[in-house]
């Protein structure tokens, strides 16, 4: 495990917390005794600030509730109890789906950004994961920059370089987002009716995004999760088999704090036969394919690729979009459906899709499940930021590749316009020696080397339905320019390549034309519900 730096509390502070953190001391951890709202709040406001979990509920939440019914509560030790009572629910009641029932809400604090990814693969769990959009990333944590130090290449030949690259990469960072913030307060004038914090708000986040490809993938992250006992059964059983040692040691963690929560819903997670064969069988699976696909495909030469390539898509889909339309107002079977529409002029069909579509008046009017019949399969090479922020999207299919710098990196036209190319470029060029340093010896903690320019191939699969969804929210104005840059792509590629105008043009809410201040109007509003 990571040298973890704890927070020190008062006593009084202290007292407060135990009622409601199932410890004071760890990364990981789970609330208990507070109103769904308010652990829901905490999440939410947890993305975009610098401090822990705990500090934030002390400095910004106590005040709000009333705390005096609760003294006599002790979260970290609610193991007993909680064990009682699920144990007499479960092994009464159910099968799998009982555990379906019981949620928890669980901070992972201190992870590293190549472990927020393996935590925020399942499907059927929320997370909120601290941002590096509002939070500049050169404020160090107990001293010393935030980026994980692996034991494994502490303890190596490589441990005293490693820890020079990554502070050289933090000062680079550093000295970037100084540099562009002063150029784009330079070149960027505020607005008559702006007051001074949202224009300086609204500056700062432009220079974070241009300048955030030089953080490397080992800072720091707190991500907030919240799922059923089946998916944290799921995430764990994943989490055991991967080859990442942080990876690992988590999901032990993780199984220690939940048990003192939702206990029986986990008790097959550690049992040889039951989660011990499944976790297993997930590793020998990933270590089996990854061998065969070396042998066949190993030595194969990498083509050059657009940024994001359509590679699939149903030429009938316009046909099957219109007949599942009709399908719930209608008492035909579908192949019957299917034939009619085939038959319709050009004014009926535009004429029942628009009945379908109807008049969107914003972005959260959407669809029926009729556009779910419809599927996009893509192919994207971007910079490693974007795809963060494209993979959380959970209601598709999502793959990706190992990262590496040898897809090469992007490097934002703000950084060369504030005069900071080279100082970029040499980080690059930092990060990706550095990886080769480690990759021979250490193949999986390797991609901790690896900056947020750097390009990750990977690919996403997803419905007509679940594109409107993520192709608007994403070409949204205050949208990072590199994944505004691919949702852009992909739509252009629905209507032009795919062929299926009718289906881009019911994404009436993207944005297309790019402001200057992407986080300007967010800023604004958020004043406004302030005042």
């Amino acid at each position: 495990m990571t040298v973890y730096v704890p927070e020190e509390f008062a006593p009084d502070e202290a007292d407060v917390l135990r009622r409601y953190f199932t410890n004071l001391d760890g990364p990981v951890f789970a609330l208990v005794n507070l109103p769904e709202v308010v652990k829901g709040a905490l999440f939410a406001r947890y993305s975009r600030s610098s401090k822990s979990l705990r500090r934030l509920f002390l400095d910004e939440f106590v005040g709000e509730l009333d705390i005096e019914g609760d003294t006599t509560i002790d979260a970290t030790v609610g193991l007993a109890r909680a064990e009682e009572l699920y144990e007499r629910v479960f092994f009464e009641y159910g099968d799998d789906s009982v555990a379906q029932l019981g949620g928890v809400h669980l901070a992972c604090e201190q992870a590293s950004n190549v472990l927020t990814k393996v935590l925020e693969w399942g499907r059927l769990m929320s997370y909120l994961e601290q941002s590096t959009r509002y939070i500049s990333y050169d404020a160090r944590l107990g001293g010393r920059y935030r980026f994980h130090r692996d034991p494994e290449v502490l303890a190596s030949r490589h441990g005293t370089r490693y820890v020079g690259d990554m502070d050289r990469l933090f000062d680079a960072y550093s000295a970037a987002v100084q540099q562009v913030t002063e150029h784009v307060r330079d070149t960027v004038a505020r607005g008559a009716d702006d007051s001074e914090f949202v224009y300086r708000q609204a500056t700062r986040a432009k220079a974070l995004d241009a300048t955030r490809g030089i953080l490397p993938a080992a800072s720091l992250s707190n991500v907030g999760i919240y799922g059923t006992g089946q998916a944290f059964e799921a995430l764990l059983l994943r989490m055991r088999a991967h080859p990442l040692p942080e990876a690992r040691t988590y999901a032990e963690l993780m199984l220690s704090e939940l048990r003192k929560v939702i206990p029986s819903f986990l008790r097959r997670v550690d049992i040889p036969e039951r989660g011990g064969r499944w976790s297993a069988y997930l590793a020998d699976t990933r270590d089996r394919t990854a061998a065969e696909v070396a042998r066949l495909f190993g030595g194969v030469p990498v083509a050059p690729v657009e940024e994001v390539t359509l590679v699939d898509w149903d030429p009938d889909a316009e046909d099957k979009l219109l007949a599942a339309v009709c399908y719930a107002s209608s008492g035909l079977p579908e192949h019957q459906l299917l034939e009619r529409v085939r038959d319709l002029g050009a004014d009926d069909r535009v004429a029942l899709l628009r009945a379908y579509v109807g008049e969107r008046e914003n972005r959260r009017h959407k669809p029926g499940r009729a556009f779910e019949r419809v599927d996009y399969r893509f192919d994207v090479l971007s910079d490693y930021g974007a795809f963060r922020d494209l993979q959380r999207h959970r209601l598709l299919t999502i793959e990706w590749q190992r990262l590496t710098p040898y897809h090469g990196y992007s490097r934002p036209e703000l950084v060369d316009d504030a005069g900071a190319t080279a100082l970029f470029d040499e980080a690059m060029t930092r990060s990706a020696e550095l990886y080769d340093t480690l990759a021979p010896d250490l193949p999986e903690q390797a991609s901790y080397a690896v900056a947020m320019a750097y390009r990750l191939r990977y690919v996403m699969q997803f419905n007509a339905r679940e594109a409107i969804h993520l192709l608007e929210l994403r070409s949204s104005p205050q949208g990072h320019p590199s994944y505004r840059r691919v949702a852009l792509e992909m739509h252009r590629q629905i209507a032009e390549v795919a062929g299926h105008r009718a289906i881009a043009a019911a994404m009436s809410h993207m944005t297309v034309d790019a402001p200057e201040l992407e986080r300007l109007e967010s800023e604004r509003r958020a004043e406004r519900r302030r005042s």
